[in-house]
């Protein structure tokens, strides 16, 4: 299936069953695969989320991977996850009826009603000159059921809508994913940080961080001009590039 948008023309290939999206899509990327290549899986079984974290996708809901070969420094790469984010809330926000509440939370999560309704995991290589050969967001997304977590509460949009086919869904996340993308070759992240920070919680209010073992407490202060972590805490802001973002209700 193609599916034309942003300038670019994304091939989504739909695959029954994978052990990784992916891994498929970074083989191909290896191989000189174009940008725009999306793969679907209907199950997979060896997923990967964030912090080593697994996970797994029943029929239903959504595993995607995309390959970008985006024009950047290796250094703007992690931006690309806030990018990907904010295509997913737009697309998210597109199909969901009033009443539940999405929110972004940095850097990869998507939150409905203060639980985790989607994840993404960015992979990215250099060119070996300081530029960004290619990155690969891996999207999962509930869809149509809430899996049980061993540390925090999923969501899914079953929970407040039909859900939508995994197929389906698809081209609505590539069209924002799409544009967005065209935004940030044309403008830069600024104009992509500045939409994610209206999908997000408001600057201000409470977050801890998880930095290993510590844990530290403030209040959101936005993004830095690279797509770090802003946070008020201990009468200063701080800056960090790395670290898990905790919600009051532990989300």
């Amino acid at each position: 299936m193609t599916v034309g948008s942003g300038g670019l023309e994304w091939r989504l290939e739909v695959h029954e069953e994978l052990p990784s999206t992916s891994d498929l899509v970074r083989q191909q990327a290896q191989e000189g695969a174009t940008a725009g290549l999306a793969v679907l899986a209907r199950r997979q079984s060896q997923g990967r989320g964030s912090r080593g974290r697994g996970w797994t996708t029943p029929v239903g809901n959504l595993a995607i991977s995309i390959l970008l070969r985006p024009r950047l420094a290796v250094r703007e790469a992690a931006g690309m996850s806030l990018l990907a984010g904010l295509a997913l809330a737009e697309a998210v926000a597109g199909i969901l009826p009033p009443g539940p509440t999405l929110a972004l939370k940095w850097p990869n999560d998507l939150l409905l009603d203060g639980n985790k309704l989607a994840g993404i995991l960015l992979e990215s290589h250099g060119d070996g000159f300081g530029g960004v050969d290619w990155v690969i967001p891996g999207i999962g997304v509930n869809l149509a059921h809430a899996p049980l977590l061993p540390d925090r509460v999923a969501a899914c949009l079953a929970d407040h809508m039909a859900a939508p086919a995994p197929e389906h869904f698809a081209p609505l996340l590539l069209d924002r994913l799409g544009h967005w993308c065209a935004v940030q070759q044309a403008q830069g992240f600024a104009p992509v940080f500045d939409a994610w920070l209206a999908h997000a919680q408001p600057q201000g209010s409470a977050i801890s961080l998880k930095l290993g073992s510590d844990v530290l407490t403030g209040t959101f202060a936005g993004l830095d001009a690279d797509g770090s972590l802003l946070m008020a805490c201990a009468g200063e802001v701080r800056r960090f590039t790395t670290g898990e973002v905790l919600q009051p209700q532990g989300a």
